[in-house]
């Protein structure tokens, strides 16, 4: 069993598949901005509008755990929240800061930062003709999605343990597996609760068409979470997911997780997925059995309704 330094960042060889993204000129090897951006008043604005949005979409929607982490960083105060202020509140409760970025980052960066309780997140807002969607993962993305439910102190373990999970999946050659989990559980995962399921992943809340979508779409499946079969399912990064996985709790995430070695896993894949987004297996727990209606009639290009 390989002993990895998690203070120092992994340096993956030229043989590791992954985006070559080129780091601009006035940041160092980590990445990091030197200090969060002042924000106008019309940005501002922005983040105002989104965040007024989703308070009204998200209401029996979004996990209580959400809406914990919403009070306690008192991002309800009006605009973008300032990264020391916040920062303050969360490691006192979890050990986390929240460190600004230029853009999306490199894995091997991204993991340096998750294994050190810092999350990474955007240093600029999307533009207001942009509220729907935006390509790359903004400010209102990355801390109004992300930050709250780092106050949860299981799902902040879970956080660390997936940023450690990294250095193996470079050892193997298989970021692509590893992201598959990442993205079905922190940014489109679901929660088994006492009122039914519950959104907590940060693509769905950051997002108003995906918070109904996830939860009342009839396209969609949503299946238990089962990290073997999970890191084995391909996912779209442009349009609603054709698939939703739930978990009983943070928890059973958490150790489902970071009890679980994945060299077998590294080791007996190939570097294409193995299931389709859509795909239903017979050994999957199943919630809903979607129609995939909305993806097969082409989805957003198609102009499909997604409910």
């Amino acid at each position: 069993m390989t002993n990895y330094n998690y203070s120092v960042m992994p340096q993956p060889s030229k043989d590791v598949y992954a985006a070559c993204l080129k780091k601009p000129d006035h940041i160092t090897s980590d990445w990091l901005e030197p200090h969060q951006r002042e924000y106008c008043k019309s940005e501002h604005a922005v983040w105002d509008i989104l965040y007024s949005r989703q308070m009204d979409i998200l209401q029996d929607r979004a996990c209580d755990q959400f809406f914990k982490g919403l009070k306690d960083l008192n991002f309800d105060r009006g605009g973008v929240p300032d990264f020391n202020e916040t920062n303050e509140i969360l490691s006192s409760m979890t050990g986390w800061s929240v460190v600004p970025v230029p853009m999306l980052i490199p894995d091997h960066v991204f993991f340096f930062h998750l294994a050190n309780k810092r999350f990474p997140a955007g240093n600029f807002i999307r533009k207001p003709d942009q509220l729907d969607y935006i390509e790359e993962p903004d400010v209102f993305h990355d801390v109004f999605g992300h930050v709250p439910m780092l106050t949860d102190p299981s799902f902040a373990k879970y956080m660390e343990a997936y940023g450690k999970a990294g250095w193996k999946a470079i050892e193997y050659n298989h970021l692509k597996a590893l992201s598959a989990l990442y993205w079905y559980t922190v940014e489109f995962g679901l929660l088994s609760t006492d009122q039914g399921l519950r959104i907590y992943g940060a693509g769905i809340l950051s997002s108003a068409e995906e918070s109904i979508f996830s939860l009342q779409g009839k396209s969609p499946n949503r299946i238990h979470l089962n990290v073997d079969r999970v890191m084995r399912t391909d996912y779209k990064i442009d349009d609603l997911q054709q698939t939703y996985f739930v978990v009983d709790s943070f928890e059973e995430l958490f150790h489902a997780t970071e009890q679980r070695p994945f060299d077998d896993i590294y080791q007996n894949i190939g570097a294409s997925f193995q299931y389709a987004p859509s795909a239903l297996l017979d050994t999957d727990h199943v919630y809903t059995r979607g129609t995939q209606e909305y993806s097969l009639r082409g989805g957003h290009a198609s102009g499909a309704d997604p409910v």
